[in-house]
């Protein structure tokens, strides 16, 4: 751990980045790393609290002259999404992480590496740490819970922040600054698990695609990247056309996750063993074939599985399969007003197979919340055809961008004195927690802004170490220029 960060500047963020990376903090695992963040602030000599909901405050005061500045909130999220690469032996609610330097890039061995948003609490703690910078008073805020609900947001009280601008850490672009963002919901349906004995004298097989990049649900849902479940459903699909029946299906991890993986486990009679491993091969091939750009790791494979006992009803097979194949994925519209921006999409997320229930989730994002409604509806049409009962979530808004806001104005032109150029000024299609604060304080100014990263929310997540300094050096221009 010690040698991944040896030499690396800004030395007290690397330092903090290496030390949370020690504690787990997945999503709804918060409790020792908000007692590790007051701790920390308390043994700095600042004042630190925490609200009933787990979320961590803490202030310090302005350096000295600077008192008659007005108060600025920096702010990020302390859970992280918690993926690993099958192979990977890691328990998330135990283990630390592991980080792993590979020239330019810090990433985690065979895990998420935490930087999203792990990045904005080390630096948060860098800030706080460091009595030689120049500012005015500054708060802390480190929501819970950003990743699977925004619940740390959604539960702010009236009067626990102070502050008028916000400043948000939660962005993976060094050198763009953004403005708004996409709101999102949620949408699941599931099936009673009505099951049939598995024919006697039959064959069991397991099928598995796996070797895809995943990622982010709306930073990565452009790029046409597999979908292990679409591409399951279509093996499946076929097998099933040669008396193929499915005991079980499982893949993917996080609704807001494109799955990487998926399994499923068949029962067919044995003279039809030899066929439907061609089948597979074949598939392997042609899909291989069709994302050999973007996908160059895929691989779907099958092997023999014993002990298959259960399998699913005709009819319920035939439910699952045709709506796993009807509900859409990917992008659904772009931007007509900001080039290359993502409006509305769709995440086919997780399926899993239990014993008393077959369940699918999925999330829709956009910027814009009629489409939202929109796309939502396509989903939930999808799921009443196929005989599933919905739940669904009130989702999150968006964060509508304002140009003309004077913290904007203010990083815009403190990025070109300090580098040379223009900042990119952008709407990202994810859920920031700005448009949740927004809501609950009226007026907050903001901008959001990071250091580069990549494959986030994914065991290829890594973090462009040459654009931390870079990163942080802006932050404190900033801080140093707000009056």
């Amino acid at each position: 751990m010690a040698n991944a960060i040896d030499g690396l500047k800004p030395a007290l963020v690397w330092k903090y980045f290496a030390e949370i990376s020690l504690v787990p903090r997945g999503s709804k695992n918060e409790a020792a790393i908000g007692k590790y963040l007051v701790d920390t602030a308390r043994k700095l000599g600042l004042a630190a609290e925490q609200d009933a909901t787990g979320n961590v405050l803490a202030r310090k005061p302005a350096s000295r002259g600077r008192e008659g500045a007005q108060s600025v909130c920096l702010q990020g999220h302390m859970d992280m999404v918690c993926e690993k690469n099958k192979d990977t032996i890691h328990n998330f609610l135990e283990d630390p992480l592991q980080l792993v330097r590979k020239g330019n890039f810090m990433t985690a061995n065979g895990t998420t590496l935490g930087a999203d948003n792990g990045i904005a609490v080390a630096t948060c703690l860098a800030v706080m740490e460091d009595k030689n910078l120049e500012h005015g008073p500054l708060e802390f805020l480190f929501t819970v819970d950003e990743e699977t609900g925004l619940t740390g947001a959604n539960n702010l009280q009236p009067g626990f922040l102070q502050s008028k601008t916000l400043l948000n850490l939660d962005s993976e672009d060094e050198g763009e600054l953004y403005v708004g963002c996409s709101g999102g919901r949620d949408n699941a349906g599931t099936w009673d698990a009505a099951l049939d004995d598995a024919p006697a004298g039959g064959t069991g097989l397991l099928i598995t695609v796996k070797g895809l990049k995943g990622g982010h649900s709306g930073l990565e849902i452009h790029t046409g990247r597999g979908n292990a479940l679409k591409i399951m459903t279509r093996v499946l699909l076929g097998l099933a056309a040669i008396g193929a029946r499915v005991a079980r299906i499982d893949g993917g991890n996080k609704r807001n996750a494109i799955p990487r993986e998926a399994e499923a486990v068949v029962s067919l009679p044995k003279a039809k063993a030899a066929q439907a491993g061609e089948f597979v091969e074949q598939m392997n091939q042609a899909i291989k074939a069709e994302l050999a750009t973007v996908e160059p790791n895929l691989t779907i494979a099958c092997q023999a599985q014993k002990g298959v006992r259960k399998i699913l009803k005709k009819a319920l097979q035939k439910r699952v399969l045709l709506t796993l194949s009807g509900l859409p994925h990917g992008v659904l519209k772009m931007s007509a007003d900001i080039p290359g921006l993502v409006e509305t999409s769709t995440n086919l997320a997780i399926i899993q197979t239990g014993k008393k229930a077959i369940s699918i989730q999925t999330s829709q994002r956009s910027s814009v919340a009629s489409e939202i409604d929109e796309a939502a509806q396509a989903v939930r049409a999808v799921f009443e055809l196929g005989g599933a009962t919905m739940t669904g979530s009130d989702g999150y808004p968006g964060w509508k961008p304002n140009i003309e806001s004077p913290i904007l104005k203010r990083a815009q032109s403190t990025y070109k004195s300090l580098y040379g150029k223009d900042p990119a000024v952008k709407a990202v299609h994810a859920g920031l927690e700005c448009g949740i604060i927004g809501e609950k304080y009226p007026g907050m100014d903001m901008v959001s802004f990071g250091p580069t990263m990549r494959e986030v929310h994914s065991p290829n997540e890594h973090l462009y170490i040459d654009t931390v300094e870079k990163f942080y050096a802006f932050l404190l221009a900033i801080l140093k220029s707000v009056k």
